[in-house]
């Protein structure tokens, strides 16, 4: 088979990238061969790139790109010349290697998907990570957003079959798009506490941003409006002056960031934390590892992978109760605790209660790692696998019926 993506590790934009890296490998663990048809950055050419080729028992093929613009307009018009580039590549591979299936990950990738399984004549499976629709809470009228919202209905309309990470995203995704639920699959996201290793020295780490009496909140994520930084910017004040001796990161990079910062600067906020900027996994895990809590307060989340990584870290969570993160953290207060969203208020209120009961955090963190072992990626992959068999089953069928 042959999936699609615009990211691949090394090249990383977000989590899309971990999760089609995961969920390849562990088809490969299955017995499947895997390719996958992804970007590399920079000239050089095919055969001379060193993230070219076999890794994880995965077939990496990328198609060279420049770096792509961070101008919306600018950035449609890439994308375009990008899936042009991957169909190109696309039909060469396919004349060298037979495959079965095309699966294409979100809009970026979805005219070079559907066009090489129209010509192929294969099936197209896309997974819908998130919506243009969900990242703008429904302001999809003006332009690129409009047309990045009707690639995304054309893309969930002609794909054989659909997978989702949510059953939140289920019904989001049949609502906008207008098409029945049932031809929508729901198999989440996935987390390998293997892979979430941390610095050495935690200590030392942790020594840089709070002392052995303060408090440590941690957010991260993208820092775009959707993310919800603002309402925990918000909160922490209040919480500052109730605690006491509390500090707070935020890891991450994004078009919000400027307005975050000027936000922290006028709620007094600066000299009680630091924004980190973009920063490497292993910087990532450790922090998970030496934070308090982490706080997830997105407006949309299809589905909360850094709720996930937080929890299977050892680090207590506060998430939104909204979106895919109702899932994630599930209601009860077994595994982490919940906020209204959207309310920075309550949102205060919860941060206090965490960081003064150890006795809550402690029991939130036993039961979380236990949480987290339903989220493998074998069994992910295996679910993937039933999609990919009935799509496959009832093109056999069709084609049976056509030569009939």
């Amino acid at each position: 088979m042959l999936l699609l993506s615009w990211e691949y590790p090394p090249v990383i934009e977000g989590g899309l990238a971990r999760h089609v890296r995961k969920l390849a490998e562990a088809l490969v663990r299955q017995g499947m061969r895997v390719d996958v048809l992804t970007r590399g950055v920079g000239a050089a050419p095919k055969g001379e790139d060193p993230h070219d080729g076999e890794f994880g028992g995965v077939n990496v093929h990328r198609v060279r790109e420049p770096g792509w613009p961070r101008d919306l307009d600018r950035f449609v018009a890439w994308v375009e010349r990008m899936n042009d580039d991957m169909l190109a590549a696309g039909e060469a591979l396919a004349q060298e290697s037979g495959y079965d299936l095309i699966h294409g990950h979100d809009w970026l990738v979805a005219p070079a998907s559907l066009a090489l399984a129209e010509r192929l004549g294969l099936p197209y499976v896309t997974t819908i990570h998130a919506t243009e629709h969900g990242r703008h809470q429904g302001w999809v009228q003006d332009q690129p957003q409009a047309h990045i919202h009707s690639v995304e209905r054309w893309m969930a309309r002609s794909a054989d079959g659909v997978i989702v990470c949510s059953y939140y995203m289920r019904g989001h995704v049949a609502d906008i798009f207008d098409i029945d639920e049932r031809r929508i699959a729901v198999i989440p996201n996935g987390v390998d506490p293997n892979d979430l290793r941390p610095l050495e020295d935690l200590e030392a780490l942790r020594r840089e941003f709070a002392a052995p009496h303060e408090k440590l909140v941690l957010l991260v994520g993208r820092l775009v409006y959707e993310k919800g930084f603002q309402l925990a910017l918000d909160a922490l004040p209040g919480v500052i002056e109730r605690v006491e001796n509390v500090r707070f990161l935020v890891a991450g990079s994004g078009t919000h960031e400027g307005e975050l910062k000027a936000q922290a600067e006028q709620l007094g906020l600066s000299r009680h934390g630091m924004f980190l900027g973009w920063i490497g996994d292993d910087v990532l895990h450790s922090l998970y590892r030496i934070a308090d809590l982490c706080v997830v307060p997105s407006i949309y989340e299809p589905f909360g992978l850094v709720a996930l990584e937080a929890m299977a870290s050892g680090c207590p969570c506060i998430v939104a109760d909204t979106g895919g993160l109702r899932e994630v953290v599930p209601s009860g207060e077994r595994v982490g605790l919940r906020f209204n969203g959207g309310d920075a208020e309550h949102l205060g209120v919860m941060i206090e209660r965490l960081l003064i009961d150890v006795d809550l955090r402690d029991r939130l963190v036993m039961e979380a790692s236990e949480h987290v072992l339903r989220f493998d990626w074998d069994d992910i992959a295996q679910r993937t696998r039933g999609i990919y068999s009935q799509l496959g089953k009832l093109a056999r069928r069709e084609e049976g019926a056509r030569r009939g």
